[in-house]
């Protein structure tokens, strides 16, 4: 199936962070798709991933993680990169097309808001927040959608900046430690999973959705 782009979607409100990107987040962003920091690659054979399963890559980015992701799940799987700007959409597009995958759909999407990653209820097998929160206005807002599109007993991944460092990483101000994260995940009924190594100035959180009884139908893929 080709690679649907949804990134001219119209009605999509933009949070006060979808202007341009600051140097600063720009400089980190490129770090992370060059493995300066976090590896994705390396982070991500933690996950686990199968072939076939359904993952939505929540603040893509320029689509480190999502490129990564794309060959693991196969062309049963899919991948949607969401992000508030287009921009990095475009990129992202591209270089999916450019390396041939075709199980990458791009989205238009503020995470932020109720509904706002356009995906259906329990549709996805798991969502990633990685280099998110730190940038977000409304972290439950951005949990809270997440748990919205998980299917029962699907996952959870954060992966975030541990601390500023100096002002290496984000502000000092705009760190989401990983005991707010914990708490963030688990007021939204997420069940904790287990801490992995995401990189010596990171952490990696996976939690869990707890499954529906028996007899409960759980994906609603469209």
């Amino acid at each position: 199936m080709e690679m649907r782009d949804l990134s001219n979607m119209s009605g999509v409100a933009q949070p006060k962070s979808s202007g341009a990107m600051d140097e600063h987040a720009r400089a980190m962003q490129q770090r992370e798709l060059t493995g300066g920091f976090s590896n994705p690659a390396r982070n991500v054979a933690q996950m686990n991933i199968d072939t076939g399963m359904r993952i939505a890559d929540f603040g893509a980015g320029s689509g480190a993680y999502a490129l990564a992701l794309a060959p693991l799940v196969g062309a049963s799987g899919r991948v949607y990169a969401i992000e508030v700007q287009q921009d990095l959409l475009k990129r992202i597009k591209n270089t999916a097309d450019a390396q041939g995958h075709k199980n990458i759909d791009v989205i238009w999407g503020n995470f932020e808001r109720p509904n706002g990653s356009k995906l259906a209820d329990n549709c996805v097998d798991m969502v990633l927040l990685s280099n998110a929160l730190f940038q977000l206005d409304d972290h439950r807002g951005a949990v809270l959608e997440a748990s919205r599109v998980i299917r029962p007993g699907g996952q959870l991944v954060v992966i975030d900046w541990s601390e500023s460092f100096g002002g290496m990483g984000p502000q000092k101000t705009d760190v989401v430690t990983k005991e707010a994260a914990k708490e963030l995940c688990t007021s939204a009924g997420l069940s904790f999973v287990r801490e992995f190594e995401a990189g010596a100035h990171h952490y990696g959180l996976v939690y869990r959705k707890p499954p529906k009884p028996a007899g409960q139908a759980s994906h609603t893929y469209g």
